[in-house]
């Protein structure tokens, strides 16, 4: 039997800080405006890295950064063409939502691309997550029949073609309570599993091989009939 939904006042929540299992220091609005940052609208440039050296976990979210007249627009013009020849981002700070966050600038197009980044306590290492992956000595013919799937499929990046396929699950089941249909779970697929990675290469490879020849020996049928009309 589902339980009673619960009702909290507005004036009973507050802001805490878990100090211990189960254990919170409440925290008051008037507290934390002593420790407000003033945005200043304005980005403080403190270094610049090579932009190899940023590991991808620390990006975030990223922005437009445009001048905001003709003031200043030769010398954004020169930062972002200076660092764009010397493989280099920016870092610096900017106060947002209250809050001052480091920030990656890389040229992007005419502007700039503005990427806050992570603190290091908000990154996880990745050791605890991948210490039970062994490392393998892999077969030289397993890593060829890899390297063969990855060239066939290796394509340039298009993001136009990503398919969003719960937004279009999601607008089609609208559509369909919105036309009174009847709506139907979709059937589950068949679970299938593959026993030996290495008969899995070598049947993809299978597939590859025996389309090449059948367009092949097309080509060449071609070619015959029109030497014996000549």
């Amino acid at each position: 039997m589902p339980k009673p939904a619960t009702f909290v006042d507005k004036e009973a929540i507050g802001r805490g800080y878990e100090i211990g299992k189960g254990l919170y220091l409440s925290v008051e609005d008037d507290e934390l405006e002593m420790i407000k940052i003033q945005s200043t609208h304005t980005i403080e440039i403190d270094s610049f890295v090579p932009i190899v050296e940023i590991d991808h976990r620390y990006p975030d979210s990223p922005y437009f950064i445009a001048p905001t007249g003709q003031v200043g627009l030769e010398a954004f013009a020169v930062i972002r063409d200076a660092i764009q020849d010397k493989g280099l981002v920016g870092l610096g700070r900017v106060v947002l939502a209250r809050r001052e966050h480091v920030v990656m600038l890389e040229p992007f197009d005419r502007g700039l691309l503005a990427t806050t980044l992570r603190y290091p306590y908000e990154v996880r290492e990745q050791a605890p997550y991948f210490a039970d992956i062994p490392e393998f000595k892999l077969p030289a013919e397993m890593k060829d029949l890899a390297a063969h799937i990855v060239d066939s499929k290796t394509i340039h990046f298009d993001p136009s073609q990503f398919i969003d396929h719960y937004e279009t699950a999601l607008v089609e089941l609208l559509r369909a309570k919105q036309e009174g249909r009847v709506i139907e779970a979709p059937e589950e697929p068949a679970p299938h599993r593959v026993i030996n990675l290495m008969d899995a290469l070598r049947a993809s490879i299978g597939v590859e091989t025996r389309k090449k020849p059948a367009a092949a020996s097309t080509r060449r049928r071609g070619a015959a009939k029109r030497k014996v009309r000549s």
